[in-house]
């Protein structure tokens, strides 16, 4: 009979064990779990940091360089008005001058100088002259059409016939459209 008492209570010893072993396996477990959860709260952290220095810098960037475009804005036509502040200049000059001037071949003489320096500063700067419309065919991306008149000759409808205003160039940008009267 004793070894019959025995057994089950090695059994239970042993079901005892087991419980004993699986709780220290599930300690051991939540401690793993305990430590997994906090070494990705740390990284979400971190993440979190790292997305709020970066939105950080990019905001900085974006003001940065909103200024400097203003900046830009604001000096951008600085070179030329220095280079046309001579043009001036000689326009001042030349409106003395004429005050006393008897001759008006002279005064014209001296307005066309100064007209041409002037041109040539907008040359140098990319300025240039919408040339040679005549007879050439209505462009609605350079021109703008003034009126239609009846054509001289059938060869002329839908061309330019006139210019009513010079247009401009800078670069390849249209600065001002050239005024047209175009054949119908």
């Amino acid at each position: 009979m004793n070894s019959e008492n025995t057994a089950p209570e090695e059994k239970e010893v042993n079901k005892e064990e087991d419980v004993l072993t699986n709780d220290a396996s599930v300690t051991e477990n939540d401690a793993d779990v305990l430590s997994g959860e906090e070494k990705l709260i740390g990284e979400i952290q971190e993440l979190k940091d790292k997305y709020l220095r970066l939105y950080s810098e990019f905001e900085n960037y974006r003001r940065r360089t909103s200024k400097e475009r203003i900046d830009l804005i604001k000096t951008a036509s600085e070179d030329v008005i220095a280079e046309i502040i001579p043009v001036v200049d000689d326009f001042e000059r030349a409106f003395k001058a004429s005050e006393d001037e008897k001759d008006v071949e002279v005064v014209r003489n001296g307005n066309q100088l100064i007209f041409h320096k002037l041109v040539k500063v907008l040359e140098i700067k990319g300025l240039k002259v919408m040339e040679d419309l005549i007879g050439k065919p209505f462009d609605a991306d350079k021109q703008e059409a003034i009126t239609n008149v009846p054509a001289p000759s059938e060869e002329l409808k839908g061309k330019v016939i006139d210019v009513i205003e010079k247009g401009y160039t800078l670069g390849d940008k249209v600065v001002r459209y050239a005024k047209v009267v175009i054949g119908a």
